[in-house]
């Protein structure tokens, strides 16, 4: 037994078909129908009479000019001035001759299609229909019509009335489009500035703890065994930076949706954290991981900036303060998660200054900031009140994502 789909399939499949068909099939399928109309009794003796002269039966000029009337029709879109001057003929020949029909409403549609999709030398467009205009009222004149001034003027207001329909809906449309550009650009601002953000904190740090490991390897040649051990971890940090940078890069990339998928699902956390302080170590840097409570689960967005803060942290800890001891404290409260980091300065109390080449322009902090306060968090960052240098952040719980 053959089953049909239910009707409200049906027709948003019929629709979904209908949408799909050019511009030109839909709008000829209009004016096949209007002058299809204008052939139908009682509208095949009815329509706009703006002359009044006297009536003429239909013939082969009628019917012309009624397809005239029509038929453009089908390019009212594509071609809205090539239509409305075809349309416009057809009517002027129609009030000449003293016909009637239905398609005389042809021309509104044409005129309010000229001021919606009319692109270019639309004033002079405006400029050639009123002259136009002027010239059929005249001719009408000529050929005995008894109508005044005001009945075309009030005829010419009807007309004048599509073609501003047109363009407010012109504008409504050109600033809906500007509209989309407006967010598209901002999306991409944002992504970029995102995109900076995750390189700058990716590699920045282990690039940092590259330049410190390469810095201090030129003390150990009179010792093979830690030199072998620096350059390999030397390597080893440059592989891993190779490789979230691969990754990193990889969502840029419109046909690697599995590289997009893969960094989502392997985004930094809390629990990497452990990890992170044992690398920074291993760099030369006296690092101490202390924790407090229990963690609760902030929700992968928290836990990846609460991750970045540590991130960051660390670096400029090794930039500024390469061989000064390190705190990294984490307390875990209900109300979110505090992030204290405390690098110590030196003995007189003042804190560490840049000791080589690695020093950067503050846009790592800058990004944290903007990254703790997108979940109402907050930072600050500074000379801690001993020497040294705090960061200091605070993130407050959400719902878990």
């Amino acid at each position: 037994m053959l089953r049909l789909p239910p009707p409200g399939r049906r027709v948003a499949a019929a629709l979904s078909w209908w949408r799909s068909r050019s511009t030109v099939v839909r709008d000829g399928v209009l004016g096949i129908a209007l002058a299809v109309a204008a052939f139908v009794p009682p509208l095949a003796v009815s329509g706009t009479r703006l002359g009044e002269l006297p009536h003429r039966p239909a013939d082969a000029l009628a019917v012309l000019a009624v397809l005239a009337q029509t038929l453009p029709l089908a390019g009212r879109r594509r071609w809205p001035a090539a239509c409305l001057a075809l349309v416009a003929a057809g009517f002027a020949v129609q009030e000449l001759r003293g016909y009637a029909s239905f398609a005389g409403a042809g021309l509104l549609v044409a005129i309010f299609s000229a001021g919606a999709h009319q692109e270019r030398l639309r004033r002079t467009a405006a400029a050639a229909a009123v002259a136009a205009y002027v010239a059929l009222a005249a001719a009408l004149h000529a050929a005995g019509s008894a109508n005044r001034v005001q009945d075309y003027v009030l005829f010419f207001a009807f007309v004048a009335v599509g073609w501003l329909g047109g363009a407010w809906l012109r504008g409504v449309r050109a600033a809906e489009a500007e509209r989309r550009r407006s967010t598209a650009a901002a999306a991409r601002t944002e992504e970029r500035a995102r995109i900076a953000r995750e390189l700058h904190d990716v590699i920045t740090h282990h690039v940092t703890a590259m330049v410190v490991q390469a810095d201090a390897a030129q003390y150990l040649t009179a010792k093979p065994d830690r030199l072998t051990g620096n350059l390999t971890a030397i390597s080893t940090t440059g592989r891993r930076a190779l490789g979230e940078l691969r990754d990193l890069l990889g969502v840029l990339d419109p046909d690697r949706d599995a590289a997009a998928a893969t960094l989502r699902g392997e985004r930094p956390s809390l629990a990497a954290v452990g990890e992170l302080v044992t690398r920074t170590r291993a760099a030369g840097q006296p690092v101490e991981l202390v924790e407090e409570g229990d963690p609760g689960g902030l929700g992968g967005g928290r836990e990846m900036a609460a991750y970045r803060v540590v991130q960051e942290a660390l670096t400029n800890a090794l930039k500024y303060a390469a061989g000064h001891p390190t705190v990294v404290r984490l307390e875990h409260r209900p109300d979110g998660l505090r992030i204290r980091v405390t690098t110590a300065g030196d003995p007189a109390g003042r804190p560490a200054e840049p000791s080589g080449p690695v020093g950067g322009g503050g846009r790592g902090l800058a990004g944290l900031r903007e990254r703790v306060e997108v979940f109402g968090g907050a930072l600050s960052a500074g000379a801690g009140p001993t020497g040294g240098f705090v960061v200091d952040a605070r993130i407050p719980a959400g719902e878990v994502a």
